[in-house]
C-alpha cells in the first residue's frame, strides 16, 4: 500500500518516460538522452550501484564530480535504489572534502578522473564518465534492477550540505515527500512548461539548479541542455539558435553576462524566461537587464537548501514597484515575520523569516542539537532578515548575522549596496561591519570597479541616497570578491580579512 500511495524523486522522471517516451529530455555535450532511454539507464545504473559495491537502502554515497548527464542519473539511481545521496562541491579539497564525507559517513564517491586523486584515502571510489570502466559505460549494457527495498515517500534520499557562510556545513536530510513536493510547487509558482527549453549551467551538486529547475523540468517533460559551467559564449549561441529559451543564474553570474561584451550585439531575442536567486539581486542590475531584454519575464527565486530550496517567488508581473522583493510564498510553503523572542511581528517591520512546510528537511544529520534550535516552536528558523508588506509580500533585509551594528544602530548591508550599485563604476560590491572603536562596528564596502571612482566619491554618492550613518565610513577596492559555488558572497571571508 505504501509503494502504491508514495511519490519518490526518480519517480517524476518514469511518469514522464511513460507519458513522451521518445521525447528528447536531456542533453550534454555530445549526447542526447530521450525520456525513455533516460529513464532505463537510471535502472540499469541502480543495478551497478548495488550490486557492485555492496552497499544497502540507507547507505550515503557521495558525488563528487562535474556537471554531466552521468552525474544526474547516478543521483536518479541512488534514488530509486534507496540510497541516500550526498552531492558535493567538486571545488573543496582537503580538510573541507574530508569533513562531509566523514559527516555523512558516505560507503563510496562517485568522482570524475581529473578528481580522483583528491578524494582522501579510505573511501572506495568509482568513476561517473571518461574511464573505461565508467558508470557511464556500464550504461551501454541495460540491465533490470529489482529492488530489496522500495522508496517511500518518507525515506531519505539526499543530505544538501548548506553553504558553510557562517559555520562548518550541516546535512539537511531531504526525504523523496520533501523534495517532490517541493517540485509541484516550482512548476506551479515558476510557470515550468513541456515546451520550454531551459539550459542548465550551474552546477548540479547545488539545490537549485537541480530541484529548482532540472528535476521539476523533467517531471514536466520538457528538453533540457545541462552546460558544464554557465558560460556566456556558450550561453548566447544555444538562444541565438533557438535551442535554449530560459536561464536560470544567480545575480553574480547574470551580472557577468550583463558586464559581457557580446551582450549588446548577440540576438538573444529568444530567451523567453529569466530566473535568478541564490543571493539578492542589487535593483540597478536588474534594471539594466530589463532595459536590454524588455521582453524577457524575470523570476525571483528565494530559499535555502532546508527547504528543497525553494521558498517564495516574484513572479514577472510582480516586478514592478516591487523589484527589491523576494515575493510571496509557494503552494507548499507558509511564511511568517518574526521578533527575537519568536513573536509575530506587524507587516512593515523586520524580523527573522520562519516557515511551515511539507518541503523542509527532517533536520540535520548527526546534529541534534542544530536541528532543536532550527526547529522550535513549531517553525524553521531561516536565519534571515526580512520584512513582509500588508499583501504577503517578503522583502529580504539580510541574513540576521550580516545586519550592521553602527554606534547601536542596526543597519542592513543590502540597503547600503543597492546604494552604490546606482554609480556606473561599480561593478560588484559587498557591504560588512568591521570592528571600530567608535561605531562598535564600521559599515565598511568592499567594491570591484569597472571604471574609474575614488573612496571619497562612492562615499558621498551613498550618502546623497541614504542617511549618512547608513553610509559606508570606508571603501576597499578588490579585483574579485569572494563566492561560495551557489554565487552567495562568503562575507565572512571579507570580514576576517579586512578586520
Amino acid at each position: 500500500m505504501t509503494g502504491v500511495r508514495s511519490s519518490t524523486v526518480d519517480g517524476v522522471v518514469t511518469r514522464s518516460a511513460r507519458r513522451t517516451p521518445e521525447r528528447t529530455a536531456l542533453r550534454y555535450a555530445d549526447r542526447t538522452w530521450t525520456y525513455r532511454a533516460l529513464d532505463e539507464a537510471v535502472g540499469t545504473a541502480a543495478a551497478v550501484l548495488m550490486t557492485g559495491h555492496g552497499l544497502r537502502p540507507g547507505d550515503r554515497v557521495a558525488s563528487y564530480a562535474h556537471n554531466s548527464d552521468a552525474y544526474l542519473i547516478a543521483f536518479l539511481a541512488c534514488a530509486r535504489a534507496g540510497l541516500v545521496h550526498v552531492p558535493v562541491n567538486q571545488n573543496l579539497t582537503g580538510e573541507d572534502l574530508a569533513y562531509i564525507l566523514s559527516q555523512s559517513g558516505s560507503s563510496l564517491v562517485l568522482t570524475d578522473p581529473d578528481l580522483a586523486g583528491r578524494v582522501p584515502d579510505g573511501y572506495a571510489a568509482r568513476a561517473l564518465r571518461d574511464a573505461p570502466d565508467s558508470l557511464l559505460t556500464e550504461l551501454a549494457a541495460p540491465r533490470a534492477f529489482a529492488p530489496t527495498h522500495e522508496p517511500a515517500a518518507d525515506d531519505l534520499v539526499q543530505l544538501l550540505y548548506t553553504s558553510g557562510t557562517t559555520a562548518l556545513p550541516k546535512g539537511a536530510m531531504m526525504t523523496h515527500g520533501a523534495l517532490v513536493h517541493e517540485y509541484v510547487s516550482a512548476v506551479t509558482a515558476l510557470d515550468l512548461r513541456a515546451g520550454d527549453r531551459p539550459v542548465h549551467a550551474l552546477p548540479l551538486y547545488h539545490s537549485a539548479q537541480m530541484h529548482v529547475f532540472l528535476l521539476p523540468y523533467l517531471a514536466v517533460g520538457a528538453e533540457n541542455t545541462v552546460l558544464d559551467s554557465p558560460d556566456a559564449g556558450r550561453i548566447f549561441d544555444l538562444v541565438e539558435s533557438g535551442q535554449a529559451d530560459s536561464l536560470f543564474a544567480p545575480p553574480t553570474v547574470w551580472i557577468g553576462l550583463a558586464n559581457h561584451p557580446d551582450f549588446a550585439r548577440r540576438d538573444l531575442g529568444g530567451l523567453r524566461k529569466a530566473y535568478y536567486g541564490a543571493s539578492i539581486m542589487p535593483v540597478p542590475v536588474l534594471e539594466r537587464l530589463r532595459d536590454r531584454l524588455p521582453g524577457l519575464a524575470f523570476y525571483n527565486c528565494f530559499g535555502q537548501s532546508e527547504i528543497g530550496p525553494l521558498a517564495t517567488v516574484l513572479g514577472p508581473d510582480e516586478h514592478q514597484g516591487r523589484m527589491d522583493s523576494c515575493g510571496r510564498p509557494v503552494l507548499f510553503v507558509e511564511a511568517k515575520v518574526v521578533d527575537e523572542n519568536g513573536k509575530d511581528v506587524p507587516d512593515g517591520t523586520a524580523g527573522e523569516v520562519v516557515y511551515r512546510s511539507p518541503q523542509l528537511c527532517s533536520g540535520y544529520w548527526d546534529k541534534p542539537e542544530e536541528s532543536a534550535e532550527a526547529f522550535r516552536d513549531g517553525w524553521f528558523h531561516s536565519g534571515d532578515l526580512a520584512v513582509r508588506d500588508p499583501e504577503g509580500y517578503f522583502t529580504v533585509v539580510d541574513r540576521v548575522k550580516d545586519v550592521i551594528n553602527s554606534g547601536g544602530v542596526l543597519v542592513a548591508s543590502r540597503q547600503v549596496e543597492d546604494a552604490l550599485y546606482t554609480h556606473p563604476a561599480v561593478a560588484e560590491t559587498a557591504v560588512v561591519g568591521l570592528p571600530d572603536e567608535r561605531w562598535i562596528e564600521a559599515v565598511t564596502a568592499v567594491v570591484v570597479l569597472r571604471g574609474e571612482a575614488t573612496e571619497a566619491e562612492l562615499i558621498a554618492h551613498a550618502r546623497e541616497r541614504l542617511a549618512h550613518f547608513k553610509a559606508p565610513k570606508r571603501v576597499v577596492f578588490v579585483d574579485g570578491l569572494p563566492r561560495n559555488a551557489s554565487g552567495k558572497i562568503l562575507k565572512r571571508e571579507l570580514r576576517d580579512r579586512f578586520a
